[in-house]
Order: structure tokens, then sequence, then C-alpha cells
């Protein structure tokens, strides 16, 4: 039977750990991101751990996440109230929070006027404000993402700031290390979020940063090598930085028992067969096999353009060549992935709690059983940018580790609506143009994700006088540090200006060129 493989448990690694409580939020990794920035140790657990289990986990502290649900409705996610009495510091976050005053007191009620989007904080100019919110103005930008909020606090809590609709915006125990927010200090549109979630984990959980990535790193290789033997472990590349990184991790593990396998499945940037062939039989010298199956997947793909069936047909496809291709490599008993914690989060995959599924991703879940691998996923547990950072620690070209993000679905889940061949070539001229124009004007590494999307729309427009109908195409451009959130890239005019004109002019059957000037959230990143 497949067995499932994460990192090594990095806990082991580190001797002050927060736990945060997941309820549903699509940010909670992003929490432990902010927590692991201040280098200590953070890891997602179910909402209802038990008291029993966190005395054993033994953590700093713990964090209660953000949900969907209300505290008061039957059936909403709850934590074991003896959290409470752990006297550990505990800080709650929006639903985090109202659950936390419910718990110990409180009345939490759905207000008339619901706050989603930015707001502004005023904090209380106490003694009392100053553990949370050293070095923050006294009004300062926060993200808001609520419809409920606690309405009544017992004696026992102490506001310590407000916005015009909520009242009790922050508060903290008066006894207990216990503190809590109602807006959302994880994500980037809280300017000062990062400033909060640091002074909870050096002021008030007083922890001294002793995490590395480095540490996780050897730790890594060594589990790897060890579990591995004298086996051979299979790697499937896709020519992005996350399956870069993992055969530059085996590799420094066990050398010549790493093999490569690349799919061509039609769906990849212009050229990317070609690079990373180039990469990985000259920097890496590994064994190097390539699948050609672009008809099998066009075929398959034929007529389709729901996005989530998609990404399950190039899946199964991408399994059976594989696994074909690997019934020719001998010794072989293992295979890596690079599944990264957003890919995790974002496909529900992370624990069995009460997140939303945002899309699928086809390297999340393991392989079948009848395939006969176990599976190795040394980056489950880490960030895009820790990625780039171990990367570099390996000793990868800069050129591979800045390389923006690819999907594992390809230009399938960019070429919106139906998959045909002619449209992909389309896309991948326009793909190119966007970001050789980029890389031109020096912004691609400022720039952390940027690429072009086919619309499954036709526009009117005029060429040499005469009429065209032809296909309009997107620009999507967005900057962020952790792929959670997001903001769109404020890319100069003219630069805008000269690719759209370079693939009007250039890429034929397109007439039309936008921008997409949308945040994350409420957009993904990907349009599918």
């Amino acid at each position: 039977m497949t067995k499932t493989s994460s990192s090594p448990h990095q806990s082991d690694l580190a001797t002050e750990r927060v736990l945060v409580l997941d309820f549903g939020s699509q940010f909670a990794q992003l929490i432990a991101r902010r927590v692991r920035e201040q280098h200590v140790y953070a890891e997602i657990v179910r909402h209802n751990i038990t008291v029993d289990r966190v005395r054993e986990l033994a953590p700093t502290a713990l964090i209660l996440s953000g949900g969907p649900s209300s505290v008061y409705a039957e059936g909403a996610p709850l934590c074991d109230p003896a959290i409470f009495d752990l006297g550990i510091p505990i800080l709650g976050i929006c639903y985090g929070m109202q659950l936390m005053c419910q718990a110990l007191g409180g009345r939490v009620d759905s207000h008339p006027v619901r706050e989603f989007g930015r707001a502004q904080l005023k904090v209380t100019p106490a003694k009392e404000s100053d553990d949370l919110f050293a070095g923050v103005p006294r009004e300062t930008e926060v993200w808001m993402s609520h419809g409920d909020q606690v309405k009544l606090i017992t004696d026992q809590f102490i506001p310590l700031a407000s916005t015009v609709n909520c009242h009790l915006a922050a508060v903290k125990h008066r006894s207990r290390p216990l503190y809590a927010l109602q807006f959302h200090p994880e994500v980037t549109h809280t300017p000062h979020g990062k400033t909060m979630l640091a002074n909870f984990v050096t002021n008030v959980c007083k922890c001294r940063g002793t995490w590395r990535l480095g540490d996780f790193a050897e730790r890594t290789i060594a589990q790897v090598r060890e579990r591995v033997g004298n086996d051979r472990v299979i790697c499937g590349l896709s020519g992005g930085v996350d399956s870069a990184v993992v055969a530059a991790l085996l590799y420094r593990a066990i050398g010549p028992q790493l093999s490569c396998i690349l799919v061509d499945n039609g769906l990849l940037r212009k050229d990317e067969e070609k690079s990373v062939v180039e990469e990985f039989t000259n920097h890496f010298k590994t064994d190097l096999h390539v699948v050609k199956a672009e008809g099998r997947f066009l075929s398959a793909l034929s007529g389709v353009t729901d996005p989530q069936e998609k990404r399950r047909i190039i899946g199964h496809a991408f399994i059976d060549c594989f696994a074909s291709e690997a019934r020719k490599i001998q010794g072989a008993k293992f295979l890596a992935q690079g599944t990264l914690y957003p890919d995790v989060i974002e496909s529900g995959a992370a624990q069995d709690g009460p997140a939303d599924t945002i899309k699928l991703h086809h390297n999340v879940g393991g392989l079948p059983a009848e395939l006969g691998f176990d599976l190795i996923e040394p980056l489950r547990d880490l960030f895009k940018d820790e990625v780039r950072q171990l990367g570099l620690q390996l000793g990868l070209p800069e050129e591979i580790v800045w390389r923006h993000p690819f999907p594992g679905p390809g230009l399938a889940v960019r070429c919106l609506g139906e998959i045909t061949r002619d449209r992909l070539d389309t896309l991948r001229e326009a793909d190119a143009i966007v970001v050789a124009e980029i890389k031109a004007a020096n912004l691609y590494r400022s720039t952390s994700q940027a690429f072009a999307v086919l619309l499954p729309v036709q526009s009117v427009g005029v060429m040499g006088d005469a009429r065209t109908y032809d296909n309009a195409l997107a620009v999507r451009c967005v900057t962020t540090d952790d792929f959670m959130t997001a903001d769109w890239t404020h890319l100069p005019h003219d630069l805008l200006a000269k690719i759209s004109t370079r693939i009007i002019n250039e890429v034929k059957g397109v007439n039309r060129v936008v921008y997409d000037i949308s945040s994350k959230p409420p957009a993904t990143i990907e349009w599918e």
C-alpha cells in the first residue's frame, strides 16, 4: 500500500513552537508563516485538538485562526475550553477572538454593518496596549473580514482597540495571557500586522527565535537518506522552482540514486522542455527521462471547460504517463513531489478541518496504491519564500531559484474555456512576451508572478482598416511574499503599453489586452 511521507516533523528541531488551531480559515498557513518569520516554529493543528494532546506537544503558545462560521451556530467548530486554563499565551484572531470571548462569558452576535476590507483601527492609549501594539501607530489600517463581532465582554477583559463599526476590535484578559483581535494581522492588507504578531511572539510569549531553515534542510537530507537506503527515488520535474529544489535536496541526499521524469504534456511554457533538459543534465547531471505526451493530454482535454475537471484529467493522465515511464526505471521505490504548504491548504488536504477547498492540486494527496510507490514530499511544510531560501542554500543558480511559479496543470488553467493546440500556442507566445518585457524592465525579481491568460471571449477590433473579431487576453502580475495573499503589481503604464502593443502585433489571433487589477483575496492568483 502506498504511504504518504511529508517532511520531517519540524517540531523535532524546535525548542519553541506555536500551534495554530485551524477553524477553517484560508489564512491559517499564513499565520504560521508570520510566526516562522520570527524564527519560531509554527504548525497547524485541528481546531478540536484535546487539551491533553496540547500538553503532550508542549507549545510555547496557541493561536486561534479565523473561520467562516458563526460561533453561536449549531455545528460551529469549537475548541476544548480547557485550553484557556493552560496558562500559556493564546491569541484569538477574528473567529478565534469571538470563540475565546464567548467561552469566557462574553456574547457574540451578528452586526448590522458587516466589515469586509480595510478599516481604521484606533488603539487605546494605555499601558495595557503596549504588549501587542508596541511600535504600532495609535491609528492604523487593518483588514476586517466578519459579519459577527463580540458585543459584550466580562470584567476580566480589557478593550485595547476599536474601529468605527467595531467597538471591541482588540482585547486582553486581565490575569491570563489571553489576547484577541477582530481583524487579520497576518495579511499584507494590515500594514503593521507583522509587528503585532512579532509583539505577541516576543513580548507576550518571550520567544528567543531559535528555529532555522538550515536545520530543517540538514535534518531532511539525513532522514531521506536513511529512509531511502539503497533504493531509487523518482522525481517529477515541471521546470518550476519547487520541483527543482526537491531534486536538489534529493541529489544532496542520495546522488546517483535519483531519476527525474519530465512529462511534456503540451501545456508547458515556451521552450520549457529545452530549458529543463539543459538544467537537469548539465547542472545536476541526473538520470533524466522525457515523456512526449502532448497528444494524449490534448485528446483527454478536448471539449472540457470546467477548471476542476481539467485538473482531474491532467492529474490522472500525468500519473498514467509517469507510472508507465517509471516502470522502466529499475529499483524505483519512491516518488518525490514538490507539494508546498499553500498547495495543501488550498486543496483542503492539510487536515480533516473545516476549511473550504479553493481548487484541486494534482500533486496533493499521493499516488494510487496500486502504483506501488511511497511518496516523499520534503517541502510540504514550507512556503514559497522558504523554498527559495532553501534552494539558494543548496547551491541552485539564481535563475532557477527566482523563476516565477508555474501551476501543476500548466497552461490548461491559464487557457480559459476549451483547450486546443492553437489556443495554447497563442497563449504561449503572448506569455513569453509578458515575461520578456518584465525582465527587460528589470522588474522580474520584484514581481512575484507574471503571466498571460487567454480568455474565452472574442471582441471586435480594427487592424489595417479591416474589422477583426479575435481573442481577448489578460495579463496578470502580482506581488506577494507568501502567495496566500497578494496585491496586483503596479507596473509602469509605458511597460503595459509595450506589452499590449507587442502581443497584438506579434501574436496572431489577439486584438485586445486587459490588465488584471484584482487582489488575493478576494480573487486567486491563477484564474482557474
